[in-house]
Parts: C-alpha cells; structure tokens; sequence
C-alpha cells in the first residue's frame, strides 16, 4: 500500500470515528433573550439522539443553528466533519431536516410530490421516477401514490414528508417534534422508520414533546431549559441521577384528586406531579417509612387507591424533576 493511500484510509477512518454533531460554547441571542446558552454537544453517527426541554427552552433554536438556518452568535458547531459558520453548504449537503408541519403540496399526489423533490436534487428521467416510486414503498405509502395529499391521514402525511426529506440520503437528519398530532397506531408507524433509518446509519437528532418517544428511540438524551445543557445520558442513566425512592398514586376517585395532592404535599417535601393520563400522583418520596406515613395518611381521609407503589421514576418525571416541576412541553413559544 502507497503512502497515498495509506494516508486516505487513515483520514477515512478518522472521519468515520468523529461525532455526526459536536458543538462548543453555541450562543443564540434574540435582543436580551439568551435562547441558546453555551450548549456543548457531541452526537455520535449513526445514533438517534434526543432533545427535550419545557417551552422555550431553546431546543428548536438550537436546531436551526445546526442545520445553518441561524447564525451562532458565539461558540462554534459541525455536521458531518463541517463547520457551521465556515462550511454552511456543505453542511447542508450533509443533512436533511423535517419540521413540526408537513412541507408538502396538498394538491399534487404523493408520487408528484417526490417526483417533483427529485428532479429538483438532480435525478433524472427513470432515476427520479425509482426513487419516488422506492420511498413510497419503504414508507408503505405506494397505494395511496396516486392520491392528493390533502386527502392524507396525518400520518400518511408525516410518512411522506420524511419521505421527501429522504430524497437524497443525509449524513444527519433533523426531526423536530415528529409524531405532533399523530394517533398512537401513526406514532408507531413513523417510530418504526425512524429506528430503520438509523440502522441504516442516519444519525437522527430529534426533539419532541412525548417523553415515551424519547424513552423509546433515544440512545442518548440531552435535557436543556432557559437556553442551557442541565442533562445529558441514557435514559436509564437520568432515571437512576434522579433517585429510585418515587411513591406512584393512582385514585380509584378523579374527583379527590385535588384533596389526595394536598395532604401529600403535608407529609412529603418533593414536587407532586399529576399524569396527564388520569387520577395518579408521583412524589418523590425519599424512604419507605415517609410514602407509608403519607399513604396511610390519604387512607385516614378515606380516600380510595387504585394503586399505590414505590419504584424509578419515568422519563417524565425525571424531565420535572430536573426543570424544577415548572416546565411544560406543548405549544411552541418564541425561542423554543
């Protein structure tokens, strides 16, 4: 083997071993507003990675930055091996990015709208019609090719818009809030492409408002709140920094709701979450003897459990604990 191309094997190897993002220091101002705050990151390739944080936090901030679409105001990112700042083309030659609403034309057909992606990356006559015709059927979207999109169920729409970000494959692909708006069997569908893009080897850096897709797909998540990096790790690593010690309450009665909070709240000193779901209360607890002293409390005021334990957190509970119970994911707000 020449020097050459010893020399190009090594500098191939070393690319394949850097980070897909890495950033240092990055910086968003918007006049007095910090969105983005001195936030470090580095994101392996090939790795679905996670970003979760409350309302304007500065996770979409963050994103668009990445993807070149704002400029830093400090700090430096790259993509691919390609700075931000310095290489703002090729990285975008590098990435595709998928927004909370769907870019497509609602009166063209599915197959149309790909086509047209296609021609505009450059694909050609037969070439761009296989590769419309190849992600429709990936995507499990080819009987419904010849349709208008505005006839689309939310999901079939999501589908063909990852689809469309797929026209050429990206090193990197940017997911902000995926499945907003989907029913559950949609946000399964669209789970299942995402893990089958990244074993293929896309790296996906996405942010969301359901913590159970982060727990899900995320190898890795990364928690940031008021412009700042506060977590970073596995799942099972940010429920474990959190604490084992959580009393979970689930009320045979919604109504009490409001009443089993209160007398919680006089024998435990952590912040009470109520789920989303139904009539359940999570606390942070801290020993056994101070959840039974509060259980048995609630039984005193003869208020019915459906269910009661003592175990780890959710993902959930591990994002209110670290945001300090205030945050909220949902609507976007400025500097999200």
């Amino acid at each position: 083997m020449n020097d050459a191309v010893h020399m190009t094997n090594l500098q191939s190897r070393d690319e394949r071993t850097l980070p897909a993002v890495s950033a240092r220091g990055l910086v968003k101002r918007f006049g007095e507003l910090r969105a983005v705050d001195g936030i470090d990151l580095d994101v392996p390739r090939g790795m679905i990675f996670a970003i979760l944080g409350p309302n304007g936090a500065g996770k979409t901030t963050l994103m668009r930055m990445l993807a070149t679409l704002l400029t830093p105001d400090d700090g430096s990112a790259s993509v691919m091996g390609h700075d931000v700042i310095a290489a703002p083309h090729d990285v975008r030659a590098s990435i595709a990015m998928t927004g909370q609403f769907a870019s497509l034309d609602e009166d063209l057909t599915g197959r149309e709208n790909l086509l047209l992606l296609a021609r505009l990356w450059g694909f050609r006559g037969r070439s761009a019609k296989d590769r419309a015709d190849n992600l429709l059927a990936a995507f499990e979207l080819s009987d419904a090719a010849g349709r208008q999109v505005k006839t689309y169920s939310g999901g079939m729409r999501r589908r063909l818009d990852i689809a469309a970000s797929l026209i050429v494959t990206p090193g990197v692909l940017f997911l902000d809030e995926p499945t907003t708006g989907l029913d559950p069997n949609a946000r399964q569908s669209v789970w299942r492409m995402i893990r089958a893009l990244a074993d293929s080897g896309v790296t996906i850096l996405l942010t969301t408002q359901y913590l159970d897709e982060a727990d899900q797909l995320a190898a890795r998540i990364a928690v940031i709140d008021k412009g700042r990096k506060i977590a970073e790790g596995t799942s099972r690593e940010l429920k474990a920094a959190t604490g084992s010690g959580f009393l979970h309450v689930a009320l045979a009665d919604p109504a009490r709701l409001a009443e089993a909070e209160a007398i919680l709240a006089c024998h435990l000193t952590g912040t009470i979450q109520r789920s989303p779901e139904g009539a359940q209360l999570s606390v942070m607890a801290g020993s056994t003897d101070a959840a039974s002293q509060a259980i048995a409390a609630l039984i005193a005021a003869r208020i019915e459990l459906a269910d009661f334990s003592m175990g780890s957190p959710s993902l959930e509970e591990v994002f209110f604990a670290l945001t300090g119970g205030s945050g909220r994911l949902g609507k976007r707000e400025k500097g999200d």
